[in-house]
């Protein structure tokens, strides 16, 4: 795996989320809790956040889709100037894959 993603990787995968499917987010939902191995079967890349309640309650939260799609839509209209967010983006998926790359 390069330790540096590029620009075109990157617009890539948020046009994967932006239009990804959620299916297995809900089926997440219903996973009883003697039954959590199945979690590895689950594309959960819509996820952003999880809860589970003490009486079995299960709070799933998604991706911002239109979050998304703006962004998806600045990157391919090149309208992220320097010093936008895209670049802060960019840098931290950078920074990212660099540490997966180093194994840390």
């Amino acid at each position: 795996m390069s330790s540096r993603l590029n620009s075109t990787a990157v617009v890539s995968h948020i046009k994967r989320l932006a239009f990804g499917k959620a299916n297995d987010a809900v089926k997440l939902a219903f996973i009883p809790p003697e039954r959590l191995e199945l979690i590895d079967e689950l594309d959960l890349s819509m996820v952003s956040e999880v809860k589970r309640g003490a009486k079995g309650e299960v709070e799933v939260k998604l991706l911002n889709r239109v979050a998304l799609l703006e962004l998806l839509a600045k990157l391919l209209e090149g309208e992220a100037p320097r010093g936008s967010e895209a670049e802060s983006f960019f840098t931290a998926m950078d920074k990212a894959a660099a540490r997966l790359g180093d194994g840390k």
